[in-house]
C-alpha cells in the first residue's frame, strides 16, 4: 500500500485517509474515490487529498478483518459485519470466555497492523457480551499477513465461549455454636444465586455437625442425586487433613487440591467421588463479592475440571479486592475515627399521585402542622438524644413552599434541581450535604409519619454497635422499609445512582452484613394519595 499526498487530479479509485466534506456530502474515511467524487471536490477547490493506494496482494481493511473473523470458529459466537477496519464478537450464550493468550500473542505479533483484543481468560460472560474484536489499523495490510494470521487462528481457537450447564447441587453446611443460624440461611441463598446465574439448581441442604464423619456420611448420601456437592464448614480448613478434605476421602472420594493463589480465596478444597466434583468453599464463599470460589464453581459449570496445574496457575491476578468482613482479612488495619450519622430527609418529589396540581402531600397538615414540618421535627429530635448531630433536607418540587414550611428550624438545605428523575438525584444531593467526616447516612422520607424520634435513634444505635461497618434496615414484621442507614464505605456506590432508583440495589450488593431493627407497621407506612393522608387524619392543602 501507498500512502500519502496526491493531486487531486490523480485520486481517482484511490482509498479516502481522512473525511472530506462538501457542500453536497460527506465523504467518510476509507471511501474508494469516484470521477463523480472529485468533480465534486474540485468545486470546493480541493486540489490535494491524503489517500492509501494498494498494491498487488492488497486487501482493504474491511477485506483483511472479515478475513480474519471467517477463520474463527463460530460456536457460541456471532461475528459482526466487517466496518471501518473493524469487526466485532460477540457470546450467544451465558457461559465462560476461555482465551489463549499463546494463539493472540502469534496473532498480533504477525503485523502491527493486525490487532486482536480479547476478555480476560476465564471470565463469565452474558449472551449479547462482546468478547472480542479485530481491528485493522491502516486502510489496507499485505494479503500475505492475513493469510498467515488467519491459519493461526484455523489451527487452533484463540478464544470460545463454553456455555454454563445447569447442575443439580448439593449443600453441607457444618454446624458449630459459634456459628450463627442466620449466617448459614445467608450462605444457602448466597449460594442459590450464584447457581441460578447458570440455571443450576440448589436442591438440597444438609446441616451436619462439624465432624469428619457427619460430613463424610452427608457426602456419601447425597452423591447419588446430585452433580456437584459444595461443603460449606462452620471452621476455615487448616490443613490437608482437616475436617472437609478428610471427609471426602472417608466418603470414598479423592482430594485433587487443598488451597489456592486467590485471594480471598485460599482456603479452598477441590475433590470428586467418581465424576461428581465436591468443594470445600472458602469462607469468603459467604460473601458476594468476587472471590476464589467463584472461578473454580464457574469452571466447573462449564464443563471443566481444574487440575492443580490449572489452580496454582492462578497467582497472577488473583489479588482480589478485600471483603473487609470476612473473619480474617489480610491486614488488621486501623480505621480512622468515624464520625456521627447525619440524617437526610428526602423532600424533593413531586407527589404525583396525589391528584390535581396545587396537591402536596408533604404540606398536607396534620394538627395544624405541614407533614414535612413534622417529619424534620422528628428528626431533629433525634439530634437532642446526641446520636447524630446534623439533618439535611432535600428539596425540589415545589422547593419554596417546602423551604417556608421548615422556616426557623436548624437543618442544612440541598437543593435537588433534578428532582423530576427520581430519588436516585436527590440521594446524590443528599450525600453532598454531608460532612467529610460522616460515619453514615440515614436516609429519611419526608413521608411517614409513623416515624418517631426514638426509631431514629434505635437505628442509629445499631449502626454504632457494628461499629459502622454495616448497613442498618428498618422493617416491619421482617419486611424491608424505611428508614435505612448507608454506612461511609457506600457513599462511593450512591454517587453512582441514576433514574429513579433508591438505594436497594447497593444495601443488597455491597458485602457488608445487614442489621435489621424492627420497628412494627411505621417502616412501612407512607402516604402516597389523598386516602392516606385522610385516613391517617392529615388535611391536603391546595
Amino acid at each position: 500500500m501507498k500512502f500519502g499526498p496526491v493531486a487531486l487530479s490523480t485520486a481517482e479509485g484511490a482509498i479516502l485517509a481522512h473525511a472530506v466534506k462538501t457542500a453536497a456530502q460527506k465523504l467518510p474515511k476509507g471511501h474508494r474515490l469516484t470521477a463523480a467524487d472529485l468533480q465534486l471536490l474540485a468545486e470546493t477547490d480541493v486540489n490535494e487529498l491524503i489517500v492509501a493506494r494498494l498494491e498487488a496482494g492488497d486487501l482493504t481493511e474491511d477485506d483483511a478483518a472479515a478475513r480474519l473473523a471467517s477463520a474463527i470458529a463460530p460456536d457460541h459466537l456471532r461475528i459482526s459485519p466487517a466496518a471501518t477496519g473493524r469487526v466485532n464478537i460477540y457470546a450467544t450464550a451465558r457461559g465462560l470466555f476461555v482465551a489463549s493468550s499463546t494463539v493472540v500473542d502469534r496473532v498480533n505479533r504477525i503485523d502491527p497492523a493486525i490487532t486482536l483484543a480479547c476478555l480476560p481468560d476465564h471470565v463469565s460472560v452474558n449472551a449479547g457480551d462482546m468478547v472480542a474484536t479485530i481491528k485493522i489499523i491502516p486502510l489496507a495490510v499485505p494479503g500475505k499477513f492475513v493469510e498467515e494470521a488467519a491459519a493461526v487462528l484455523r489451527a487452533q481457537p484463540a478464544f470460545e465461549v463454553k456455555p454454563f450447564a445447569p447442575r443439580r447441587v448439593a449443600l453441607i453446611a457444618t454446624q458449630l455454636p459459634s456459628l450463627k443460624v442466620q449466617v448459614m440461611d445467608k450462605t444457602r441463598v448466597l449460594l442459590a444465586a450464584r447457581l441460578a446465574r447458570s440455571g443450576s439448581d440448589l436442591a438440597t441442604e444438609r446441616r451436619v455437625a462439624h465432624r469428619e464423619e457427619a460430613v463424610a456420611e452427608a457426602i456419601a448420601e447425597l452423591r447419588a442425586a446430585h452433580d456437584l456437592i459444595v461443603v460449606f464448614g462452620a471452621s476455615a480448613v487448616a490443613d490437608p487433613d482437616d475436617v472437609v478434605p478428610a471427609a471426602i476421602r472417608r466418603a470414598g472420594g479423592r482430594v485433587d487440591h487443598v488451597g489456592m493463589p486467590v485471594d480471598p480465596g485460599n482456603l479452598l478444597v477441590l475433590g470428586r467421588l467418581d465424576e461428581i466434583p465436591v468443594v470445600g468453599a472458602p469462607g469468603c464463599a459467604r460473601s458476594p463479592r468476587e472471590n476464589g470460589f467463584d472461578w473454580i464453581l464457574d469452571r466447573l459449570l462449564a464443563g471443566e475440571w481444574p487440575n492443580p496445574m490449572d489452580i496454582t496457575a492462578l497467582g497472577v491476578g488473583g489479588l482480589l479486592k478485600e471483603i473487609p468482613t470476612r473473619p480474617q482479612p489480610r491486614e488488621a488495619a486501623v480505621a480512622p475515627r468515624r464520625g456521627p450519622v447525619s440524617i437526610v430527609v428526602l423532600a424533593a418529589g413531586r407527589a404525583s399521585r396525589m391528584g390535581p396540581e396545587g396537591r402536596h402531600k408533604l404540606l398536607a397538615e396534620f394538627d395544624g402542622v405541614p407533614l414535612v414540618r413534622r417529619s424534620v421535627e422528628t428528626a431533629l429530635a433525634a439530634t437532642n438524644t446526641g446520636v447524630t448531630d446534623k439533618v439535611i433536607v432535600v428539596t425540589g418540587h415545589r422547593e419554596p413552599e417546602i423551604r417556608a414550611a421548615l422556616a426557623g428550624l436548624p437543618v442544612t438545605f440541598v437543593s435537588n434541581p433534578d428532582f423530576a428523575s427520581g430519588m436516585a438525584s436527590s440521594l446524590v444531593a443528599g450525600l453532598s450535604g454531608l460532612d467529610d467526616a460522616a460515619g453514615g447516612m440515614l436516609v429519611m422520607l419526608a413521608d411517614m409519619p409513623g416515624i418517631t424520634a426514638e426509631h431514629l435513634t434505635r437505628l442509629i444505635g445499631a449502626f454504632d454497635a457494628e461499629s459502622g461497618a454495616a448497613v442498618v434496615r428498618a422493617v416491619a414484621e421482617g419486611q424491608r422499609g424505611n428508614p435505612v442507614i448507608l454506612p461511609r464505605s457506600t457513599f462511593g456506590a450512591v454517587r453512582q445512582l441514576v433514574g429513579d432508583v433508591g438505594a436497594r440495589h447497593i444495601v443488597e450488593r455491597c458485602g457488608l452484613p445487614i442489621i435489621d431493627v424492627e420497628l412494627g407497621a411505621a417502616a412501612r407506612i407512607d402516604l402516597d394519595t389523598p386516602e392516606a393522608i385522610a385516613a391517617a387524619g392529615g388535611v391536603l392543602k391546595e
